[in-house]
């Protein structure tokens, strides 16, 4: 009788200790791709202020967003080969070694951005940490889809994405913890990733689908790229495309530089280093509290409402959030209130890739497809930092700079009347 009481009330019953593994192992492996991602947009300030400092000059707040408009443009250019490129090797080589080959990539390159001397060597390094970091999604949310039962597979998904709000928050800790420091610190930080390789190397095995389809057809040895844009296919990857590049246009070109928002409020200009750090570090853990719950309730209402229907929630409510967000308040008690709502339909849209992507492809193309639609629009995203550096010497702001760039998730609200609705369906094999 506990028994049955159990299985209709916790969605969970029935999931086995290894597909608790698998989820822990790639949530942790997230955890720290967004840990990575993060620290620069914390740093960012204070690196670009010694990085471009000249014997007797002064860095100004336009050069800071100049400068760090190209290296967050780089950084996604990166993010969007990586992706692509290690979303084709996951289906040839296997999601777990994808997996381990992409973690060190992106930890191994964040420790060694500590050793920047110049603006440009930062962005070397950030390119080359942004092919591990983009990779790494393509092959965790294969595995993950892979591995969980059909009709739980959302959820799995939901859980999965809030490894980036973890993350974020492990970033602003560090970044508390380790004030007064220095920038370059947290660059080393960067390295732990390294060891969930030996985590996923040791108790991860291949997805019986991949293996069952990588045995029996022969022709995945010989699958491209160019698969996704045959019919049946190319709506899915055009759509996916469109829908990942106004998410990620939207998040990098105003949510992320929410810290030097932060470090523009009038009431914290004229504050010491080490009152700024911590006023950034509790404004992104206000942000991604709220992105938590995005993250978290994405997959429960996508199996309620449809895959379609929650994605246009979540970009109506970021074209909303983001400019009274970033417009109207004056303070720092201000903006910290709103910041959860932002991060709860800004962020929190990202669930709905690593559910809904995997559910257009067949086991043979599911990586390659997946990981060139989340990844593929980030070339054309990564204009979106530099346009915001570029509005704000146009507009003397960074709040009505990525206040402007909100109208983006309009074109998403587009995009999905031309989406395909998968909720209830298994996956194509």
């Amino acid at each position: 009788m506990w028994a049955t009481l159990v299985s209709k009330q916790s969605w969970w019953h029935g999931i086995t200790r290894y597909q608790w593994l698998v989820l822990f192992i790639a949530w942790l492996g997230w955890v720290f791709d967004a840990m990575d991602a993060t620290i620069y947009a914390i740093v960012l300030h204070p690196a670009l202020h010694d990085l471009l400092q000249s014997p007797g000059g002064t860095v100004s707040s336009e050069q800071i967003g100049w400068y760090g408009g190209i290296i967050f443009s780089i950084f996604l250019i990166g993010w969007a080969i990586g992706g692509i490129f290690f979303g084709v090797v996951a289906d040839h080589l296997g999601r777990t070694k994808t997996l381990i080959i992409t973690i060190l990539i992106y930890a191994i390159f964040t420790g060694l951005a500590a050793l920047s001397q110049d603006w440009w060597h930062l962005a070397i390094y950030r390119f080359l940490t942004a092919l591990g970091i983009g990779g790494e999604w393509a092959a965790g949310a294969a595995l993950v889809a892979e591995t969980w039962p059909e009709e739980k597979r959302a959820k799995a998904a939901g859980i999965l994405q809030s490894a980036w709000a973890i993350g974020f928050f492990l970033a602003a800790s560090f970044n508390l913890l380790l004030a007064g420091y220095g920038w370059r610190v947290m660059f080393v930080i960067g390295v732990l990733p390294a060891f969930v390789s030996l985590l996923v190397r040791w108790h991860v095995k291949e997805p019986d689908r991949w293996a069952k389809v990588h045995d029996r057809d022969t022709a995945i040895g010989s699958t491209h790229i160019t698969d996704i844009f045959h019919p049946p296919l190319r709506r899915s990857t055009i759509v996916g495309s469109a829908l990942a590049f106004v998410a990620v246009f939207g998040l990098w070109g105003s949510t992320n530089w929410a810290p030097t928002l932060i470090r523009e409020l009038p009431d914290l200009k004229g504050s010491d280093a080490a009152t700024l750090s911590a006023s950034v570090s509790y404004a992104i853990m206000a942000l991604n509290g709220g992105a938590l719950f995005g993250y978290l309730g994405f997959g429960s209402l996508a199996d309620r409402f449809g895959r379609r229907a929650v994605f246009a929630f979540m970009c109506l409510g970021s074209f909303v959030m983001l400019p009274i967000t970033y417009l109207l308040p004056t303070t720092y008690a201000g903006v910290l209130m709103l910041l959860p709502l932002l991060g709860f339909f800004n962020n929190g849209i990202f669930s709905g890739f690593p559910i809904y992507l995997p559910e257009l492809y067949p086991t043979r193309l599911r990586a390659t497809g997946a990981g060139f639609c989340f990844n593929a629009g980030r070339v054309l995203a990564s204009a979106s930092p530099f346009l915001t550096g570029w509005l704000v010497t146009e507009l003397g702001s960074f709040g009505r700079a990525a206040s402007t760039v909100a109208l983006i998730y309009l074109v998403g609200l587009v995009v999905l009347i031309f989406a395909p609705e998968t909720r209830g369906k298994p996956l194509p094999e």
